[in-house]
């Protein structure tokens, strides 16, 4: 008997085709459902209600923002057949099916970072003139738009300006100031936005809901942090780190698998500069160094943990401190022994020494000394105020 093959034992074992990424399984497939671009499906929803759908989009945008996928979806939903009043496509009609089954005649998309030639767009302009066998539009997706030649913008020119009236073209781009000027003023121009960290963490939350994963709402914000804005980033990390623990998706976890300076570090240095215990800093220091963290991460991180207890020191600021109800509870709590002014002093001093860091030949050292003056603002303040008082 032989034995069975490499390739058919690690098929069996782990069926690979059937594993699908959070980007791919969840993307959506609605305007309701795209995440944080609300400003941009509401003003597309109305155009398609409105029958004024232009014939010339350009949307514009950081990576892992949506638009490709309210490009797609705005291609399905005017080519779909029995278009409902919500205007969420039906998933039944002919056109609807094809979309779903990757088989569309009449939604076309090119890839412009590898399609950026004279020839490829004569191609394109070329398939324009036939009409769309199902369907009333024939919608052309080109991504990555501004990586395409300036002789193909030019050949472009003409089509975009007047496309048969079955045709409408849909460009992505992440760099709208590389679009020649004669391209915007043909286009309708959407600008997308960063997706904020609550309606990322929201969303990783309502993922993990339907994957039975069990997760911290901590984690999933620092996830979302993390992500600077881009959904597709942050589920690229949430897929990363479930896939390192079948216990859930705890905050430790997330912080050590992706190298993070856990925030009750800022919060036990804070204590620490406010009792004075220079030692206890410095030591504690050490120990963010053994963990691997530079000195110029600790030195980001203290600046940002200072500036969000300056938000914390007016009720109308405090919706800019993107962290969980628990911890903003913390930030509130020990902004309240902290004085403004001596606040102020530790931004000034955290600016100084990271724009030194750079230049410094003993990066320890300079980071040694930026916390003892963190300390000794403390005892200035204390002399101004005194001083003051003694001339009054």
């Amino acid at each position: 008997m032989h034995p069975m093959p490499y390739r058919r034992i690690l098929k069996y074992i782990c069926p690979m085709d059937s594993y699908i990424v959070s980007a791919r399984k969840y993307r959506p497939q609605t305007f309701e459902s795209v995440v944080g671009q609300s400003h941009i499906t509401d003003t597309l929803k109305n155009a398609i209600r409105k029958q004024q759908v232009g014939q010339a989009f350009l949307f514009c945008g950081p990576r892992g923002v949506g638009k490709t996928t309210c490009a797609r979806i705005l291609a399905k939903t005017i080519n779909c057949q029995n278009l409902p009043d919500d205007l969420n496509p039906c998933g039944e009609c002919e056109s609807c099916k094809g979309f779903q089954e990757n088989h569309s005649f009449n939604i076309h998309e090119l890839d412009a970072a590898s399609n950026n030639s004279v020839d490829d767009i004569r191609n394109l302009v070329d398939q324009v003139r036939y009409a769309p066998q199902v369907g009333s539009k024939s919608v052309y997706i080109i991504d990555e738009v501004h990586m395409l030649s300036t002789q193909a913008f030019n050949a472009f020119l003409k089509t975009l300006e007047e496309p048969p009236a079955h045709a409408i073209f849909i460009m992505a781009t992440t760099e709208k100031h590389k679009i020649i000027p004669t391209i915007l003023s043909r286009c309708q121009i959407y600008d997308f936005k960063r997706v904020g960290v609550q309606d990322i963490s929201s969303h990783l939350a309502y993922i993990a809901d339907k994957e039975s994963i069990k997760t911290e709402p901590e984690a999933l914000h620092t996830i979302a942090l993390k992500a600077d804005g881009a959904v597709r980033d942050a589920l690229s990390i949430f897929d990363r780190l479930v896939s390192f623990s079948d216990e859930g998706l705890t905050y430790t976890a997330t912080i050590e698998h992706l190298n993070i300076l856990d925030y009750d570090y800022f919060f036990k240095f804070t204590d620490l500069i406010l009792e004075k215990n220079s030692g206890a800093a410095l030591l504690t220091f050490n120990e963010v160094l053994e963990k691997g963290f530079d000195g110029q991460i600790f030195l980001g991180g203290m600046a940002s943990h200072f500036r969000d207890l300056l938000v914390c020191k007016q009720e109308a600021t405090l919706e800019l401190l993107e962290v969980t109800d628990q911890v903003k509870e913390k930030y509130k709590e020990q902004a309240g022994k902290v004085p403004t002014d001596l606040i102020y002093a530790w931004l000034e001093i955290s600016a100084e020494a990271e724009v030194n860091y750079r230049a410094s030949k003993n990066k320890r050292l300079l980071v040694e000394l930026c916390l003892l003056q963190w300390i000794g603002a403390i005892d200035h303040g204390s002399k101004k105020k005194s001083d003051t008082h003694s001339q009054g």
